[in-house]
């Protein structure tokens, strides 16, 4: 998987933009018309991981079911943002959970009626 294929995931979800987010690429839901605000989904960091928001318990699942993958540091502790090794990472899995991120962060007028 690349920073790419992780980006064109989230671009596919309305009201994502491309940002930035600690001065690296990022993406994140209901951006301003003016480019700023919204919420972070993913943001590629300076050594090529990907850091990705998550439901709460599950980064905790997903270290302990593929540590190969996702990871975490202790800058990250206690944040519901997992670290993604993008070159061993299964495309449609974090497409999924990158939809997962942006079911629970888009505002309800973005997302779909419940039926």
């Amino acid at each position: 998987m690349t920073w790419g294929d992780a980006v064109a995931a989230a671009l596919a979800l309305p009201g994502t933009a491309v940002s930035t987010s600690y001065g690296t690429p990022a993406v994140k839901v209901a951006v301003k018309a003016d480019g700023s605000g919204g919420t972070l989904l993913l943001r590629l960091r300076d050594d090529g991981d990907l850091v990705l928001k998550v439901a709460d318990g599950l980064k905790e699942a997903l270290i302990e079911a593929q540590p190969d993958v996702f990871f975490t540091t202790p800058h990250y502790d206690g944040y519901p943002l997992v670290l993604v090794r993008l070159g061993a990472a299964d495309p449609a899995q974090v497409a999924g959970l990158i939809e997962q991120a942006w079911a629970a962060s888009a505002p309800a007028k973005l997302r779909p009626p419940r039926v």
